[in-house]
């Protein structure tokens, strides 16, 4: 078996990649012999999955649910079929769940079984004439099911299909079309099964004649303050993450009532778990002012009628925003809710849309293990505190910058790195993204002293993320010399960087914050300056860095004044000297290298002597590290009630009067 599951592996993970035919954690595959059966278990994503993705069942207990009598109770007959799967599993230690439809992998009589919903194949299955149309193109090769109760109700309806099957012709049915719920195909071989699922995927191409181009289409501008609004307004019990789309087959169904009628109701359980049971529809008004009134008045008027909130916004004029608990949610989301519109737009092939019955939609939406695989990809970060805080982190590319990144992303946050450094800003994304946080950093190129591109910086973070909650005004330059050396030049430089880029940076990424807290007041944002000892006391020849320094205390108290109302804290961390980072260790351009060559240290023969020097200095006997200025900001972060405070973080060498 130990081959059959890795040739299993490989066709998970090709299907799985392909969006055409199954979209995040939908879809499953197994393979089993006499004995033994391996299934995908829930919440497992094909496109990604190991041998970890499978659990092992045992078939002469799974043969119990052909005879077993189960309590004529929806509720009671689903817990029962559970518990006897959970009983069936080989491993129980291994804690994974089988999938829903694994006694229906078990009824089927073939070694592999590939449960896919490819688009096209729901184009045809969700249309007012599927059984005709899969009859006309498939013949007997097949099997048709209008739609059924998944889980027991299904595969008792498979053993039915499967002997009536047999006794017409002699051998077991290998594809069964599931109305509004894709298609399984069996086979002896993975080879038999591809060959399937070209045939099938094939024939329905041939019908199709309204083939669809899809182009992305660029977001109007009010997305910036369109989309931080529904994402706070949305984020009531945990902060949301939220992706915008628009491309010219949303553009479609937005400009066409017709279109949009069609998504009253869902057509698949994929499409109720992921994507809600309709959308909410918000119109266009005059300016985003009368748009978000128009939301405001729509949300409640939904959460008045469902009971939840919607899970799919459609904003007329700007597209499709999909909130999630995390970003991967999200993006699973607005990719489902994207293959409904493909599926309604090619079902007019085949008679039009279909949509399932009321009755079925509230049996999926009340359904705990459809509930159980959504929360498995709704599972989020691990800080209460930080948790789903979208951040940014100025000159986060290197030294404490990276290493803010690196404890912001360790506790669930979402952030964006700017720096004037593409080259190592792109090597440091890379990294974090190595590291296990693909989807939840991205990089900037920005100068903090140009506003434009502060600007253009903001609207990436929004556009990816869906708003900010924590500015990181952390980078800085450091130009030291006595005053009959310093040059102007050079003095200008380090005010730019360190005073007038953090009032930009706060000044341009303020707005969506605001924002946010109009629509949520119970929020709560922080913006915080990475100061320095040197903000907090005089630094003998590097008045330049020290003024640019104490200016941004001003700034910070200014700030938290002016900000408080939005819930807006404004603090900074005054760290240390981090010892180890290229400010002071480059070997070349380092202050440890220059200030050894300059014979500022007394005696000091190497940049090791220099390092000494330095930290005795400090009460600790060491130079603060990241972790430690992560500690700090941690500690603002989760606090309520402080703001325009500069906190130490010097190891003792540097304390407040």
């Amino acid at each position: 078996m130990k081959e059959a599951l890795n040739q299993l592996i490989e066709i998970s993970r090709h299907y799985g990649n392909d969006k055409d035919f199954t979209i995040a954690s939908g879809g499953n595959t197994s393979v089993k012999n006499d004995e033994i059966m391996y299934v995908k278990a829930s919440g497992f994503e094909l496109g990604k999955i190991g041998e970890e993705g499978y659990v092992a069942l045992d078939r002469k207990i799974l043969e119990d649910l052909k005879t077993k009598t189960y309590s004529s109770k929806t509720d009671e007959r689903e817990a029962q079929v559970k518990s006897d799967l959970l009983r069936s599993r080989r491993y129980p230690e291994q804690n994974r769940r089988p999938s829903v439809e694994a006694s229906v992998h078990h009824a089927i009589r073939y070694k592999f079984v590939v449960h896919m919903h490819p688009t096209l194949v729901n184009a045809v299955i969700c249309s007012k004439n599927a059984r005709e149309t899969i009859e006309e193109l498939f013949g007997e090769a097949q099997v048709f099911i209008p739609y059924i109760t998944p889980g027991y109700v299904l595969y008792k309806e498979i053993e039915n299909q499967n002997n009536k099957y047999f006794e017409a012709h002699g051998r077991y049915p290998q594809v069964f079309f599931l109305q509004n719920h894709g298609v399984f195909v069996g086979a002896e071989t993975l080879d038999e099964v591809k060959e399937k699922y070209d045939w099938i995927v094939g024939a329905i191409k041939e019908k199709i004649t309204n083939v669809l181009e899809v182009e992305d289409l660029e977001i109007h501008e009010n997305f910036m303050e369109i989309v931080p609004a529904i994402r706070a307004a949305l984020s009531v019990n945990k902060l949301k993450l939220a992706r915008v789309r628009c491309n010219t087959l949303i553009d479609s169904f937005l400009k066409s009532d017709e279109k949009l009628r069609y998504l009253s109701r869902p057509f698949t359980p994929d499409g109720i778990v992921f994507c809600g049971c309709k959308p909410l529809i918000v119109e266009e008004g005059d300016g985003v002012k009368e748009t978000l009134e128009n939301f405001t008045s729509g949300l409640s008027e939904y959460r008045t009628r469902l009971g939840y909130d919607p899970k799919i916004i459609m904003v007329r004029g700007l597209g499709v925003i999909a909130p999630g608990d995390n970003i991967n949610a999200a993006d699973v989301a607005i990719d489902v809710f994207e293959d409904v519109l493909k599926i309604v737009h090619y079902s007019r092939n085949f008679g039009g849309p279909s949509p399932m019955n009321p009755e079925d939609v509230k049996f999926i939406e009340e359904w705990e293990v459809e509930a159980y695989r959504k929360g498995l990809i709704d599972k989020g970060g691990v800080s209460a505190a930080i948790e789903n805080k979208i951040a940014v982190v100025t000159g986060g590319a290197m030294g404490f910058g990276k290493g803010i990144v690196g404890g912001l992303l360790n506790q669930g946050a979402y952030v964006q790195v700017i720096d004037l450094n593409e080259e190592v800003g792109k090597q440091t994304i890379s990294e974090f993204e190595q590291q296990g946080y693909l989807g939840k950093v991205i990089f900037t190129r920005a100068n903090i002293t140009d506003s434009s591109e502060l600007e253009h910086a903001a609207k990436q973070v929004v556009r990816a993320f869906g708003g900010i909650d924590l500015l990181m005004s952390n980078a800085g330059v450091l130009k030291a010399g006595p005053l009959h050396e310093l040059s102007e030049q050079d003095f200008d430089l380090v005010t730019n960087v360190n005073y007038k880029g953090f009032y930009l940076c706060t000044k341009s990424f303020m707005n969506p914050m605001k924002i946010q807290h109009e629509f949520n007041p119970d929020l709560f944002m922080d913006i915080i300056q990475i100061n320095s000892k040197s903000g907090l006391e005089g630094s003998n020849r590097n008045f330049a860095y020290a003024g640019g320094k104490f200016g941004g205390i001003g700034l910070t108290q200014s700030f938290a004044l002016e900000l408080v109302p939005w819930n807006i804290k404004v603090n900074a961390v005054c760290p240390g000297n981090f010892f180890e980072g290229p400010l002071w260790a480059d070997p070349e351009k380092g202050l440890f290298a220059q200030y050894l060559k300059a014979g500022k240290v007394p005696g000091a023969k190497t940049v090791e002597d220099v390092k000494a020097f330095y930290e005795r200095k400090v009460p600790m006997n060491r130079g603060c590290q990241p972790e430690d200025v992560m500690k700090a900001i941690t500690y603002i972060i989760d606090q309520k009630y402080e703001t325009g405070q500069a906190v130490p973080v010097t190891g003792g060498q540097v304390m407040l009067n």
